[in-house]
Order: structure tokens, then sequence, then C-alpha cells
């Protein structure tokens, strides 16, 4: 009895150790995360349009001194200074009574050798007949003739005395010889004008305008080196147009075209001066105006460009995310050359036939599992706000920097002061400005890429910035309360940086942008402030 109930207590013993090892290996084992969705293109070999970006003054095609011709008092300013003149106008007055005297007396002068001419020739008519009857000797019709002579001399002195008196007199009415701006007088009513300070004023001809521009060595040495190993197209020096990009960012509406490129080197300042002649009907260019100039007609032959928002910024260095045949995303190490419109130029690090991850790229890691969707290449197209910064672009120059490159978002700068930053919807977020200054950009779910509004937006701030030179801006994100935290915090910093970098390459110095750290998304706030970054302009702005 004793015995069987021990082995009976043994068997429900082991029998609950069985159960309970089964039940352990029951326990659910966490599952992978599910394949990223990303937005993928395919690397292809193409010409890529580059528009070098270059700082300009304009000057005129004619500015003309006005001087006085005669020495003599200034009698009067006809024009009002700095008011366009045309050909023939009367600009100043001198005295013309002592020229008029002048003429005067060149006139009876020239009247008295007439007639001493009428005498000597009359003498000489009676001489004639006489010495060829012998009445008179040979050195009779000498004298007669050479009397005749000095007289015909004479008179033709008088002449000359008289046109000179004339041309004095007429100097005396100083008139524009070209239809352009007049500058200021340099000498003021009732002032002795002589030799040595004939100078009145200047008129600058206004149509056509050159805008000057310089090119370093290096950078002349870099076009001719990229030209002879054919990674850059340029056509002939005339046929590249000029846009010109004025100082409040506005593009003025006629192109021009290269006119003169210096052969030699200043040995003053090292560069190469550079020349472009464009239209100017209507006078909007000035003088002595500083301006961005960009040249259009060059091609990269043969090269890579993927969208800006593909290229990310890290501590190496520039990097793309790529995904290989098995569907994983790597991590590859680029260098970049210019910008064009909103792509990239890749000099080295990627090849043909590469899958660039081009959006989503936040939620990847070196090996992760995607699913990938391919997205057509930009057309080819060259914006208007481009620079590469000179020759020196894609070569170690400073192509695309925040000062000499600018994108969608200096694009945008014309239609950001026509709707005044007004709220705007688009397909995957939204953009709010309010009348305090503040801009409220709205980014998609997962995404740290710019939309056409908020462009335009950051536009109209940049603009703002450039209009009061004092002003700052203040960038801050907010981070959603849900989800990973580390994740959230990253792509809320991300958004900013993406702001940050925009403003930059819109013309807004970076000592102007004050970066905010994110803050947090609280249960009371509106579901889309997670997706929210503002730009606040700082009270210095009057904003």
């Amino acid at each position: 009895m004793t015995c069987g109930y021990r082995v009976a207590r043994l068997c429900l013993s082991m029998g609950l150790v069985i159960g309970a090892a089964a039940c352990h290996d029951k326990t659910p084992v966490a599952s992978a995360p599910p394949p990223a969705n990303v937005d993928v293109m395919d690397v292809a070999l193409r010409d890529v349009p580059v528009v070098f970006d270059y700082v300009g003054q304009t000057e005129s095609s004619q500015q003309v001194e006005i001087r006085a011709r005669v020495s003599g008092f200034l009698e009067k300013r006809v024009y009002e200074e700095g008011s366009m003149v045309h050909q023939g106008d009367v600009m100043f007055q001198m005295d013309r009574k002592p020229f008029q005297a002048s003429l005067d007396a060149a006139r009876a002068e020239f009247a008295q050798q007439k007639a001493r001419l009428d005498t000597a020739q009359a003498n000489l008519n009676r001489v004639k007949p006489l010495v060829a009857k012998n009445a008179l000797s040979q050195k009779d019709l000498d004298d007669s003739v050479g009397q005749q002579q000095a007289a015909a001399a004479a008179l033709e002195q008088a002449r000359a005395n008289v046109t000179s008196a004339e041309l004095n007199l007429g100097y005396t009415t100083i008139t524009a010889p070209v239809t352009g701006l007049s500058s200021f007088a340099k000498k003021q009513d009732g002032s002795y004008i002589d030799a040595t300070n004939s100078l009145l004023t200047y008129v600058a001809k206004l149509d056509p305008m050159w805008i000057n521009f310089s090119l370093s060595e290096n950078e002349m040495l870099n076009l001719r080196s990229q030209t002879a190993n054919g990674t850059l197209k340029l056509p002939q020096v005339g046929k590249l147009e000029a846009d010109i990009v004025l100082a409040d960012g506005s593009t003025y509406p006629y192109t021009g075209h290269i006119a003169f490129a210096d052969a030699s080197l200043s040995d003053k300042t090292g560069t190469y001066l550079i020349r472009a002649e464009v239209p100017n009907p209507k006078g909007s260019l000035r003088p002595g105006q500083f301006v961005r100039i960009k040249l259009r007609g060059a091609d990269r032959a043969n090269a890579i460009a993927v969208p800006q928002n593909a290229v990310i910024q890290g501590p190496r260095g520039a990097f793309v995310w790529t995904v290989d045949k098995d569907n994983k995303a790597q991590q590859r190490s680029i260098e970049t050359g210019e910008w064009n419109g909103n792509d990239w130029v890749v000099s080295s690090g990627l090849h043909a036939g590469d899958r660039v991850v081009v959006d989503n790229t936040l939620r990847l890691m070196p090996g992760a599992s995607v699913n990938p969707h391919a997205v057509q290449a930009p057309a080819k197209a060259a914006d208007a706000g481009v620079g590469a910064s000179g020759a020196a672009a894609g070569s170690g120059g400073n192509g695309g920097s925040g000062a000499n490159g600018v994108n969608s978002v200096a694009n945008a700068g014309q239609a950001a002061a026509s709707n005044g930053g007004a709220n705007a919807a688009t397909s995957g977020g939204k953009m709010a400005s309010s009348a305090s200054g503040s801009t409220q950009l709205y980014f998609r779910s997962g995404s740290a890429s710019l939309d056409a509004q908020s462009a335009t937006a950051l536009a109209a701030v940049a603009q703002r910035l450039a209009a009061s030179p004092d002003a700052h801006v203040v960038v801050s994100g907010y981070t959603d309360s849900t989800g990973s935290a580390a994740q959230n915090d990253r792509l809320a910093h991300a958004r900013a940086d993406t702001v940050r970098s925009a403003l930059i390459v819109a013309g807004v110095q970076d000592a102007r942008i004050d970066m905010r750290k994110p803050a947090r998304v609280v249960a009371t706030d509106p579901a889309d402030k997670s997706r929210r970054v503002d730009v606040t302009l700082s009270p210095a702005a009057g904003g």
C-alpha cells in the first residue's frame, strides 16, 4: 500500500514537471518588425544642367563725362539732378557775352580782310594789262600779285577765327551727348570753369546695362580642366545666358549674354574680368547695384544626380541609403558636387544601376529589410536659383554652398511674396502662418522632407529676414509622446535641421538661426502637432 502510494506520487510529480515544460515551450517569441516602405530611384547617367552663380555689379554701357570746353563763368544748371536726360537736351549754360563779343570781333576782322583782298585784286587787275604794254615794270606786277595773295591768306585766317569764335560760343550751351541717367552737378551756378575743373557731371547710358563679375585663377583652371576631360560641356562664351537676381531675391525679367571676357589676369585682384550685357529698356537697373548673375547653358556630362532629401550629412560626411538585390538597406558614403534644382550632383560613391532611397530614410538601419517602391528620376531641368559657385564646383569647390547655391526654397521667394504665407494644404501636409510672425510647417508622417508650400513659406521668412538685418529666427519642433521616444526625437531633430538647411540655402546666415530643443506633445494637444515645426521671427524683426 505504502509502495503503491509512493509510485503514484512520483508519477504525479513527473506529470506536473512535463506539463510545466510544455507550457514554457509555448511562450510566444517576439516577431521581427515588418519591412519599411521606402521610395527608391534607379541611378542613371545623364547630362545635368549646371548654373554658375556669381556676385556682380552693374555698370553703365556708356558713362560719359560732361565737361566744359571753354573757360568762363557757369551761368545756370538747366537739368534736374538725377533725372533722365535725352541726347541733345541742354544741361548747363555758361555766360555767353564774352564769347559773343569775340565772335563779333572775328566777324569784323573777316570783313576788313575781305575788303583788303578786294582792293588788292582790283589793283592786280589794273597792273596786268599795263605790264603787258610795257607801261609798268615786271616788279610792279610782282608786287601786286604778292599783295593780292597776302590779302587772300589774311581772309582765310579771319574766316578760321570766325569759325573758332562760333564754336566757342556754341560750347557755352552744354548738351547731353547720350540718352541716360544724369548725376549730380559738381559745380554750382556762378562758378568759374577752366581746364583744371572742367568736369561738371556724368550721364550714364542705361540700355543696355553691363554686369561685371570676376573668376579667380583657380576657377578658371578648373573650368579648363573639366572642359578638357569631358566632364563639363561649355558652349561658346556668347551662348551662355545670364539671369539676374536682384538684392530682394526677385529675378530680373530680361535675359542677357556674355559680351566680354578678359584674356589677361589682373595683377591687382588676381581674377579675370567677365562682362555680361543685359537689356534694360525700362531703366530698372542702375549703375553700381550689386546683383547675383547666373550663367546657363553648361551641362555636367554623364553625371549622377539624386534628390537632395536622399543625401544625409553624417559625422563622417555625406551618405545615402541604397537597396541591394536582396532588398536590404545599405549605407553608402558619397562625395557631393553642385546643386541642380532639387537634385544634388554626386561626384563619387554611386554608380549607374544603384537603387537609392529617396524618402522615409529615418527608419532604416544597415541590413534592414525594406519594401522598395520605384519612382521616376526627375526630367532634365536647371533651376534659376541653382548655384555652382563658379567653376570649382564638382572638383572640390564650394559648389552648392549656402552662399551660392539656392534650392527650391529660394525659387519660391516670388510666390511667397505674392501669397504672403497664406494657409495652404498639400497632399501629405499643410502650412500655416500667423500674424505674429510665427510660421507653422507640417511634415508628412515619418518624413523630414519639405513640400512645396513649406518651401514657399520659408522663402517668405528669408525675405523678411533680408529686410531686417538685425533680426533672428527661432526654429523649434515637437516630438510625439507615443511610439519610440528615441525615434520620435530623431525625427523632430531631422525636421528642424531640414528647415535650418533650407533657410541657409535661401541666403539666411547661420548665425541668425536659433535652434531650440523639440518640445513634447501632451494628450491635450492636437493630433497633428507632432508633425509641426515652428519658425518664429525674433522681436527685433518687428514681426
